[in-house]
Formats: C-alpha cells, sequence, structure tokens
C-alpha cells in the first residue's frame, strides 16, 4: 500500500490498496454500485437477500407504511440459524471449523460446524424443557466462552429470544434488564478469566435475582470451578442438563417470519434506563451478512477475528451471527489483550493464522504502549485485512496499527455503526483509498449527511449533526415495551423529512469522506463502550452522602475517553480522598467497572438550566479550560 503526503493536511493524507488486493476483491467498483444500490433500494436488498435461504420468499422488500417502524422482507419465513448452520451441513462446510476458542489461561476448544451444531441442538432442547417458547426472551450473562454463542443460537433457533448482557456489568445493571425483559430464564457461568483473576458472575447473578422475581431457573456453565451458591429448583449445572437424554432428541429449527423479534440488546440512553434495542431475523441477517462480507471481503480461507465481546452489538452482528452465515472460521478469546504479556494477541494470531484482525482503537492504543518488540517477534504475514471499531480511531494510532501489525500492506476497514443500525453504516472497502481517521464513505443502499438543527447541510468541513436518511434492512425495528421513545429519541428531530438522527457529530471533507467526531448527547464513550451519564449519576446518588452528581466525559489517551463526576454531598458530609475512592468502587459495584469515575470533584453546585437540566457542556469547558460558551440559559 503507498501513500500520498505530499499535502500538509491530514485529509490528503492517502493510503491506497495493493494491485493484490484489488485483483482478488469481492467488490471491484464502490461508485457505481453505491449509485445502483441508491437509485433501486429495494432491488439491491432483494439481491443480497436472495444469498440466504428463505422457507418462504418475501411478498415486499420494504414496507415503509408506518415509518419510521420500517420492516423488511415483508412475509418472508426463515430462521438466522438456519442460515448461520444448517445450511452448512448440507455441504462440505459441515466439516469446516466454525468456531476456534482460547480461553486466558490457555485451554482450547475447537467446533466444526457440525459440532456446532449438535450443541446449539441439545442446548435449544434443554431450553424448551425447561418451558422456553417461541418470543421469550431469555437474559444470557456470560464471559467470552463458546457456550455464550451456543446459548444465543439455540434461542433463536427455537424462535425465542436472548437479552446478552456484558459480563463486565455488575448486579443494578443485570436486575434492570432482566426486570425489563421480563426474562424466566437466565444462563450465567459460575465465573470467568479476566487478567489471571476470576469474574465471579454466579455471585453477582444471584444478587441480581433476589431483586428479580421473574427468574424462575438459572442455568450455570462451570467455567472456573470456584464454589457458588446453587438454589435448589432454580439453579442447574448447564453441564448436568446437556448429558440428559432430552437433550440429544432431533431440534427442528423453528420457522420464524422475517419481522419476528431475534433479540433484544439494551444500551445507554441520556435518560432514565437502558433502551432495549429490538431486532429482527430477517432484515439484521441480510444486512449484518452482506456488511461483513463486502467490507472485510471474506473469503472460505479466512479465519476472522472480530476481538470484541459478544455481549455487546459487535459481538452479535460479527461474532456470532454474520461471520457463521458466511461460513467463516471465527476465531473466539476470553482474555484480556496484554495477559499475561502483551504478545497474547500477536502470539494468537501467529498460532492460528489469523486473516483479518477487527477490534478497537482502544485496543490499538493500550497495545501500543508497549512498544513495537512485541508484535515483532511474531509471524503475522498471514494478516490481510485489519479492521477499526467501537469509537473514531485518532490517525497516530491508525498509523501504528497498520505498519507494525499490518506491515504496511494491510489495508483497514474504519467503521463506523452502532447498536441501533445492527451493522457497518459509513466504512471503507478494500479497494477504498483511505485516510487515517476517517471512516470514508456510506455502505450500499444508505444515504448520510451533516446537517444543522434545522436539517440544512453544513459546509464542506464544517461539524454537524450526523443523520441517514432512508432506511436499511439491520435496523432496530423499536425500543423494546417503548415505541413512543423510539420515535423520541431517533426520528422526532428530523420527522418531517423521516431522518433517523445518529446522535454523533460528523464533519463530510471535500472528497466526501466522512470525519466521526463523537457523541452531541449525554453518553460516554468509555473503550468503546456507551454509558449514559444517568446511569452514572443514579448510581453516586444511590450512595447515602451523596446529594446530586453530574458525569462527563474528558479525552483519555488509552480510553479515548474517561469519566469525571461532579458531586454535591449531603449536608454535614465533607469531601475527603477517601470518600472519593468509596464513592468509585460504589459506582464500580452498581455498574460494573467500565463505569467507575476516573476522578470525582466534591462541588457546592452544578452549572443547570432553568429547567433544571444539568449543563454538562459547561462543566467540561471548565475542565478543559475552554470558553463556557452562551451560559444565558443557567439558572441564576
Amino acid at each position: 500500500m503507498s501513500e500520498e503526503k505530499s499535502v500538509g493536511s491530514r485529509e490528503k493524507e492517502f493510503y491506497y490498496p495493493s494491485e493484490e488486493i484489488l485483483a482478488n476483491a469481492n467488490v471491484k467498483a464502490y461508485e457505481e454500485l453505491y449509485k445502483k444500490s441508491i437509485t433501486d433500494r429495494e432491488g439491491f436488498w432483494a439481491d443480497q437477500a436472495d444469498e440466504l435461504h428463505w422457507f418462504k420468499k418475501w411478498n415486499k422488500v420494504l414496507d415503509a407504511a408506518k415509518a419510521p417502524f420500517y420492516k423488511w422482507f415483508v412475509g418472508g419465513k426463515l430462521n438466522i440459524v438456519d442460515n448461520a448452520i444448517d445450511r452448512h451441513l448440507k455441504t462440505w462446510r459441515r466439516n469446516k471449523l466454525a468456531l476456534i476458542w482460547e480461553g486466558e489461561p490457555g485451554d482450547v476448544r475447537t467446533y466444526s460446524y457440525h459440532a456446532l451444531n449438535r450443541e446449539v441442538s441439545k442446548f435449544a432442547n434443554i431450553l424448551k424443557s425447561m418451558g422456553v417458547q417461541k418470543g421469550d426472551i431469555v437474559t444470557i450473562y456470560m464471559p467470552q466462552i463458546p457456550e455464550l454463542a451456543i446459548a444465543m443460537l439455540a434461542c433463536a433457533k427455537i424462535g425465542a429470544a436472548h437479552s446478552v448482557v456484558y459480563g463486565g456489568f455488575s448486579v443494578e445493571a443485570l436486575a434492570e434488564r432482566i426486570e425489563d425483559a421480563d426474562s424466566r430464564v437466565l444462563v450465567t457461568a459460575d465465573g470467568g478469566w479476566r487478567r489471571g483473576k476470576i469474574t465471579d458472575l454466579k455471585t453477582i447473578a444471584n444478587e441480581a435475582m433476589k431483586r428479580s422475581p421473574t427468574i424462575e431457573v438459572c442455568i450455570t456453565v462451570k467455567r472456573t470451578g470456584q464454589q457458588v451458591y446453587m438454589e435448589n429448583d432454580r439453579d442447574f449445572w448447564y453441564h448436568d442438563l446437556m448429558s440428559l437424554p432430552v437433550a440429544n432428541q432431533k431440534c427442528e429449527t423453528e420457522v420464524m417470519d422475517a419481522e419476528d423479534m431475534l433479540f433484544i440488546l439494551y444500551t445507554s440512553g441520556t435518560t432514565g434506563r437502558p433502551k432495549g434495542l429490538l431486532h429482527t431475523h430477517g432484515g439484521y441477517a441480510v444486512y449484518t451478512a452482506t456488511t461483513h462480507k463486502m467490507v472485510f471481503d471474506i473469503k472460505e480461507e479466512d479465519r476472522w477475528w472480530c476481538a470484541a465481546d459478544p455481549g455487546w452489538i459487535t459481538g452479535h452482528s460479527y461474532i456470532v451471527y454474520a461471520p457463521l452465515i458466511n461460513g467463516a472460521t471465527v476465531m473466539m478469546y476470553e482474555g484480556a489483550p496484554n495477559h499475561p504479556y502483551p504478545n497474547r494477541w500477536w502470539s494468537m494470531i501467529e498460532k492460528y493464522g489469523v486473516t483479518i484482525l477487527y477490534t478497537s482503537p482502544t485496543a490499538i492504543r493500550g497495545l501500543m504502549r508497549f512498544g513495537e518488540a512485541w508484535p515483532n517477534r511474531h509471524d503475522l504475514s498471514s494478516l490481510r485485512l485489519l479492521g477499526s471499531v467501537g469509537e473514531p480511531i485518532n490517525p497516530e494510532a491508525w498509523k501504528w496499527y497498520h505498519r507494525v501489525i499490518g506491515k504496511d500492506k494491510c489495508p483497514i476497514m474504519d467503521t463506523w455503526w452502532q447498536t441501533e443500525t445492527g451493522g457497518f453504516m459509513i466504512t471503507p472497502l478494500p479497494i477504498t483509498p483511505l485516510k487515517p481517521g476517517s471512516a470514508t464513505k456510506p455502505f450500499f443502499g444508505n444515504e448520510i449527511a451533516v446537517v444543522d438543527d434545522k436539517g440544512v447541510d453544513v459546509k464542506t468541513g464544517e461539524e454537524g449533526k450526523l443523520v441517514i436518511k432512508s432506511p436499511w434492512p439491520g435496523m432496530a425495528r423499536t425500543i423494546y415495551k417503548n415505541p413512543d421513545r423510539y420515535v423520541e429519541t431517533y426520528w422526532k428531530d428530523y420527522q418531517q423529512q423521516g431522518w433517523y438522527k445518529a446522535g454523533d457529530s460528523a464533519r463530510i471533507d471535500e472528497d466526501g469522506y466522512v470525519w466521526i467526531i463523537g457523541r452531541i448527547d449525554d453518553v460516554i464513550k468509555v473503550s468503546g463502550y456507551r454509558l449514559g451519564t444517568a446511569e452514572i449519576e443514579s448510581a453516586l446518588v444511590s450512595h447515602k452522602d451523596v446529594s446530586e452528581a453530574a458525569a462527563i466525559a474528558l479525552p483519555h489517551d488509552l480510553k479515548g475517553n474517561a469519566i469525571h463526576a461532579y458531586v454535591i454531598l449531603r449536608t454535614g458530609i465533607t469531601g475527603s480522598k477517601e470518600l472519593k475512592e468509596t464513592l468509585k468502587n460504589h459506582v464500580s459495584h452498581e455498574m460494573g467497572p467500565i463505569g467507575k469515575p476516573e476522578s470525582i470533584t466534591f462541588t457546592d453546585s452544578l452549572p443547570k438550566t432553568r429547567s433544571g437540566k444539568i449543563m454538562r457542556r459547561v462543566l467540561k469547558a471548565r475542565a478543559l479550560g475552554q470558553d463556557e460558551g452562551d451560559l444565558s440559559t443557567l439558572e441564576q
């Protein structure tokens, strides 16, 4: 890949694909296909849907009659598991490796598509024997082990939906999500490994179940072997259930409507409770499989490693569903990238012959800190493509990733998308000339713009609000049990135009390349994970010494952003260093370690509007020593 540096601006710094990449790419020309996908959007998506197996073809590609509650592939019948597993069993892929898993302590398990089908079918039978029916929502709270993917696929196979809760979340977050989903069944593990230590998931799950009266059955995978409390008639060991005769019965894959619920996944909002985004079998399967295949140029011989957690949308779409639909071999790893040494990832790429690595800027920056010697002692020549996800990647990290890990030959697919979108929305292809730090161009079928509050396009190079002008198959259909909030959050601001508000600020340069700047609402991205300021503040205020709190994001070299909290203490309580640590640990207990503030400042007052809304931008400006802007709306 050659580079052009004749122009000083980073917006004119292009990295071009090699002749080999251009010659072998699945998609040879972007502009021509993009134009076709916009002028005949339904025709384009019908062509992609034809790549999947349908029990019954759709009557209509897109139904916009009740927009923004769009429906895709109306009348079509399929099941995402039929496409991710069943259809491969009729071909030579039956014996192809579907999953290679390595645990942090070094244990390894592999599954062919045949073996994966066996495990999924067995657990599907167990779920049915526990009374799980089509349309039920099963909550899953697990470490990054094969049983997490198996549980997700088993739910989908029998027509139940899954709600996966990230294994780093704590009691309150888990209980809240169980309650919202009305789950009867919880699937968890005794624990997981992270940096040589056990994450005690079952104890957290037990405490959450005390607050969640809907749970009747808890199935626990034995991963770490430490002693855990198991309640009679509620708690069952996964391995005991999987050895029962009922597990070995034949299990048919349920025929689902294209618009039937596949899963809900909770994402933090600006206010109130987390939002359960609802995705469906049909549109999600088509969109994730298409984006994965085209953006990462998937070949039969690829070993695909998305180094995310299945508890987030990245893991749902690009560890579990899309790669299996495309018949790829998926790499999955349980632990930290730098345990026991900073070469853990690089040794695994060498060991397993990984061809594509898709990870976050946070992970890249974290590994950069250890220098080039660690990756350079390994043979990374199997890599042909790299990817980035979760937040905008700074150009310095991009260049290090490209040069040191990709050896100047692997294009970086810097993808912008959200839980709400289901899959990549703005992304390069391997044939795209790249600019470090830019997500480049919209994926096929997507029309995007950067606009002001009135919906008018801002000038080239100016910052504005990112909007998506057209529906796409992978879009979340609604917020579970709260359609009004769905409209209010994503569609109301530009309802007249029918545009989706992404909630991010961005700009488009003179070459039409999109640069994502960051969130415009009260959501903080830490290490690529979205956390609502409301959740963090609620956790702080739940402590007996705290009267009021405000949380903001400040730039952090490693995490991208770090949480900084301002706290008003109750009358008679004096702030101290010890109290700051107590409050940090309290938030960590309530939300999980990801929510732990970097620093806490005690204050007597918070800047608020007359209507009582905390002005977090003012706090951020003060912290960064910047102009505080217009303060006319502040209460005096």
